[in-house]
């Protein structure tokens, strides 16, 4: 499907309102975190409470959510990785983080939301969707491949890329 194929929330006054409000047509990643999860598998609930709270927090005091956004957040109920959590994935990149305290998801807010470097020390695999996605990818195969100026981030994806 192309752009030009969805159907434009500019025929329904609400959605276009909310798609101004939210900033979606401006943002670039898209982090979700499990949080308040039915069962507490991968970590306690009110420890993947606090990480939501203070993603949702950082994300508005820095500016990189609303009008403008920069970066989508989503709270998912379980990631499906029970163990290490709170968990996190980040896309288009579809880089997947475990350990998401409060500390951690401050390092990934800087380094990977707002400068396009995935942090390695807490990433544990990539996949990501769209034109580039291919095989899941160790975290190891990315530190063998990672040069030591990182080059910017190419923000041309386009889930409609065919």
């Amino acid at each position: 499907m192309t752009p030009d194929q969805c159907p434009k929330a500019s025929t329904d006054p609400e959605l276009s309102a909310w798609v101004e409000r939210s900033g979606l047509p401006t943002v670039r990643r898209h982090v979700f975190l499990c949080a308040d999860q039915t069962l507490d598998n991968c970590c306690a609930k009110a420890a993947s409470l606090e990480a939501w709270e203070y993603l949702k927090k950082r994300l508005k005091e820095l500016g990189l959510v609303g009008p403008g956004a920069q970066v989508a957040r989503t709270k998912a109920n379980c990631l499906q990785v029970c163990t290490r959590g709170p968990i996190a994935v980040v896309y288009p990149e579809g880089v997947w983080y475990h350990s998401c305290t409060p500390a951690v998801l401050e390092r990934i807010i800087q380094e990977h939301l707002i400068n396009g470097r995935p942090v390695l020390d807490y990433a544990f695999a990539t996949h990501p969707l769209g034109p580039a996605a291919g095989n899941p990818t160790r975290v190891d195969e990315l530190k063998n491949r990672r040069s030591p100026d990182p080059a910017p981030p190419d923000f041309s994806f386009s889930p409609y890329t065919q």
